[in-house]
């Protein structure tokens, strides 16, 4: 919680007099898929974390909206990063093969593929920019569709 939550909580806080100075900020948190929908992929404590930090991103938005600072929450799915691979190498000491863990999550993924970070950085460059100066208080999943697609029976 400390980590996940209270860290970005407090950052804004300090943050909100120079984001109120600039008349046009916006503020951008990255939150995860776990905060949205649930999953056997993450701890309870890390959803629930992601999920407050979703929730405050929504207030964040209508309390500040009045300084003209925006906010918005990205929560990525399943993306390749050095992170991730370290987090498959744990799982192949505990006899998981990588290939076993691609071959269980892929499937769930309506785009068929792992996330690339740099698909997570260009949403977060255009939150930043006046193009998007209308969007506040969203959460905008980046997962493939992995947190839209109900269940399928085969």
């Amino acid at each position: 919680m400390n980590t996940n939550l209270e860290s970005c909580f407090h950052l804004s806080q300090l943050a909100h007099p120079l984001l109120k100075a600039s008349e046009a900020a916006s503020i951008i948190f990255i939150s995860s898929v776990a905060g949205v929908v649930a999953t056997n992929l993450a701890s309870i404590v890390y959803s629930a974390s992601k999920g407050a930090m979703n929730q405050m991103t929504k207030n964040l938005a209508c309390e500040w909206a009045n300084d003209k600072i925006r906010s918005n929450c990205i929560a990525p799915g399943v993306i390749r990063t050095p992170l991730a691979e370290k987090v498959t190498l744990l799982l192949a000491l505990l006899n998981l093969k990588e290939e076993t863990i691609i071959n269980a999550v892929i499937p769930q993924i309506p785009l068929g593929r792992i996330g690339e970070a740099e698909e997570v950085s260009s949403l977060v460059s255009f939150l930043c920019l006046p193009a998007a100066s209308y969007i506040t208080g969203q959460i905008i999943c980046i997962d493939g569709g992995f947190s839209v697609n109900g269940l399928h029976v085969f």
